[in-house]
């Protein structure tokens, strides 16, 4: 299948490959920890690379559960059969701790041409053995970073991968961080061929997940790419959710409760407790701990109303990515449905619940790509978007954008998001917005207001400024 976007990754790729090319770095070898959720295409991403490097390469992927010296010897056997310049001197080796098996590979990259090196799967590793961090330490500091070789360490476990570079670990300072993201608004764009406010929707649905992307014929429209997806039982959009989390939560855990629970809709801790609970609330003690593992694993986040003064308290939960939110509010429970044939059903569900469930879920998308444009000439200090609320939730202001978060100086603007099929933002809209900002600590009358809306706003009302499906895709656009 041809590799499509990832322009910008595979560029930072090259530049660290040019670095280890021209000795630039201050070690000869480079070092880079990638991380990014689950299924989001790093292994994909990491063979394009190394196809289009024209360097010799070798990559190794570790299989969870399997029995250390096991994958060591897993590892020497691929580096003996790999094209790197001295592969053949490691052939027969015998590695007995994971020290001698990185020593085969610094002996198998070459001293004066570059080389490619990847571990994939990094945390099963570290899970396996408790020596790996410390020989990956020791191998690189004294054989590794002296060779042309780029090392590139992958890994899903975000919370694993982010720590081996934290303080007090052994490859601490060693490595660089690249996270790779699913796919942005323009890229999915550009695969779907779909107009401005159509690739908006298959980004909320896909949430850029390459191989779901990729399923989606180009100009298809949302309501035919769903009919195709839920009749029929393998299709990505269907399996990847539970792929996903399966790799990650197991079905009865508290975990995947929770998951669910902020999935159908909870937003605070004491409706996630309940609904995750079954019979009763989740303790205190017991949901705590799980929702800081969920945010440190980039799988839940949560928002704080941002204006000029503190607010811990109104803290709401949500699901961090997209098409998870999407794959949990209709398909998790859908898959029974469209297994004995009735998708039917299942497209009739997600019809009914679209334009309510679309209206919440493209608020952080849009956050997210105002915070792409500004600062700009308008509002040059303007460094967080974020939104507004109540303990009630009412009212509730979409947009407030400020000089920072989660407590800001001073208000610059705030805004509403109308994200309808065939209605601009009107003069109702409008009228609600001027009702609801004073409730914003830092407004007073004169705050600016700014609109985004799916349809254009109506003539006539004044606005500082106003965006649509077009300025956000430009957003996400190579500049």
């Amino acid at each position: 299948m041809e590799f499509r976007g990832r322009a910008t990754d595979l560029a930072h790729l090259r530049e660290q490959l040019e670095s280890v090319m021209q000795g630039s770095g201050a070690t000869r070898g480079r070092a880079v920890i990638m991380t990014g959720r689950r299924r989001v295409g790093k292994s994909r991403l990491v063979q394009e690379f190394c196809d289009r490097s024209g360097v010799p390469y070798v990559v190794f992927q570790a299989t969870r559960g399997r029995n250390p010296v096991t994958e060591r010897a897993e590892f020497t056997a691929i580096l003996a059969q790999s094209p790197l310049p001295a592969a053949e001197l490691v052939a027969g080796l015998q590695a007995q701790d994971w020290n001698q098996a990185l020593r085969s590979l610094s002996l198998a990259v070459a001293d004066d041409s570059p080389s490619i090196a990847v571990i994939d799967e990094v945390p099963w590793l570290v899970e396996q053995d408790q020596e790996f961090e410390g020989a990956l330490q020791t191998v690189w500091d004294r054989h590794l970073s002296t060779k042309p070789v780029l090392l590139l360490l992958v890994g899903s476990d975000v919370s694993v991968m982010e720590s081996l570079q934290s303080y007090g670990r052994p490859f601490f300072g060693r490595a660089t961080k690249m996270t790779v993201r699913p796919l942005n608004l323009a890229d999915v764009q550009a695969m779907t061929e779909l107009d401005a406010a159509d690739a908006v929707d298959a980004q909320l649905i896909t949430g850029g997940f390459p191989e779901i992307v990729q399923s989606w014929r180009p100009g298809m429209s949302r309501t035919d790419f769903l009919r195709a997806s839920v009749t029929n039982p393998l299709s990505p959009l269907l399996v990847a959710g539970e792929l996903s989390l399966l790799g990650e939560f197991p079905e009865a855990s508290h975990s995947r409760a929770v998951l669910e629970a902020v999935g159908s809709g909870e937003r605070t801790f004491s409706a996630i407790a309940a609904q995750a609970g079954g019979g009763g609330a989740l303790p205190s003690g017991t949901l705590s701990p799980l929702l800081a593992t969920l945010q440190d694993k980039r799988v839940l986040t949560a928002d704080l109303p941002l204006s000029v003064k503190p607010d811990s308290k109104n803290k709401r939960y949500r699901t961090a990515d997209p098409y998870l939110r999407f794959w949990l509010a209709f398909l998790q429970r859908a898959i029974p449905l469209i297994e004995r044939g009735r998708g039917d059903v299942a497209l009739e569900r997600i019809e009914r619940s679209w334009p309510t469930w679309r209206g919440r879920a493209v608020e952080p998308l849009i956050r997210e790509s105002l915070l792409r444009v500004l600062p700009d000439e308008e509002w040059p200090e303007t460094e967080a978007v974020g939104g507004w609320w109540n303990r009630q939730n009412n009212p509730e202001i979409d947009l407030v954008g400020a000089d920072r978060e989660p407590v800001a100086r001073q208000v610059h603007f705030v805004g509403s998001v109308k994200w309808l099929e065939n209605q601009p933002f009107n003069h109702h809209d409008y009228d609600a917005l001027v009702r609801d900002m004073l409730a914003v600590p830092g407004t007073d009358p004169d705050t600016p207001r700014v609109a985004v809306s799916r349809c254009g706003v109506a003539d006539g009302l004044p606005l500082t400024a106003h965006w649509g499906p077009e300025d956000l895709v430009r957003a996400w656009q190579p500049r």
